[in-house]
Parts: structure tokens; sequence; C-alpha cells
């Protein structure tokens, strides 16, 4: 599985205005319901839910909210680039200005957490988060999302 192919350009925003974390996962919850037909309260209650568990603020300014959503058919992911950080209760006690958010359906199996896992990979390059901080459009941003997960990619022997 390649986190390339579970990101839509239509799921990437850039610029966002959030002033703390609940506004940040709100404003992932209306990407997501927007472009996967979900109802955005569902969504909203489920990565709040998540939260409640432990933050999902895996440091270097980046946090992995996900959350398992009834209705989904496959993962989908939700990258949002907040225009100032905000407080997430990282793990490293930094604020947060990259969101991958990841969703997954309902009965998802260790292949949610494999993702996740990845995501995480990828996101503790401090190359690959200054890239995405950099980009200037979705189409950038996907292009680097898709490039780095292919070269995280075992090779076949």
């Amino acid at each position: 599985m390649n986190i390339g192919d579970l990101v839509d350009r239509s799921a990437i925003s850039l610029r966002v205005s959030a002033a703390n974390k609940r506004q940040a996962l709100a404003v992932i919850s209306e990407i997501a319901a927007r472009n996967f037909g979900l109802d955005v309260g569902e969504v909203l209650d489920a990565l709040t839910e998540r939260e409640l568990a432990g933050s999902t603020g895996v440091g270097h300014g980046v946090a992995a909210p996900h959350a398992r959503i009834e209705g989904l058919q496959r993962m989908r992911t939700v990258f949002v680039r907040l225009e100032h950080p905000v407080e997430f209760d990282a793990v490293d006690d930094q604020p947060v200005d990259l969101l991958f958010a990841l969703f997954a359906p309902k009965d998802a199996g260790a292949e949610h957490l494999r993702a996740l896992a990845r995501v995480s990979r990828l996101l503790r390059q401090a190359s690959v988060r200054e890239r995405l901080r950099q980009a200037r459009t979705a189409d950038a941003i996907h292009a680097i999302l898709v490039q780095e997960s292919e070269a995280a990619r075992p090779s076949a022997a």
C-alpha cells in the first residue's frame, strides 16, 4: 500500500486558518465530509473521540489525526497546512501546522495501522516536512507525498 494512492488532490488544503486544535479538526472534518460523502458531525465526533484517548501530535509540527468511519468504503486521507501553528498537545509540546488525517472503514483491520505507521515515518523526515511547508499548490503537495511514499517502498528483489 502506497500512501500516495490514498491522497486525493481535492482533499489537500493549504493556507488554512484555525485558532486551535478543535477548529483544525473541524476543518479536516469539513474537507472529509465534502470529498468522501460523509457526515461532518460524525467525522468531527470520531476525530475528537480519538484525540481524547491521546493526542495525535507526533512532533516537529506534525499531527496525524485518524478515525474509523462508518460508511467509508476504503482508506482516505486529508492533508491540511495551517497558516499559523496551533497547540495540539504534541509529544514534543510544539505547535502543529501540518496535519495528515487518515480515515479508515469501521471494519478496517491492521491495514489502517500500517498506513498510520507509514505516514508517521514519512513525516518524521525533516526534508519532507520542509518541502510540504514550502509547496505552493495542492498538486505540489500531492507530488511530494506520492514521490516520497514511492521512494520509501521496499524494492522487489
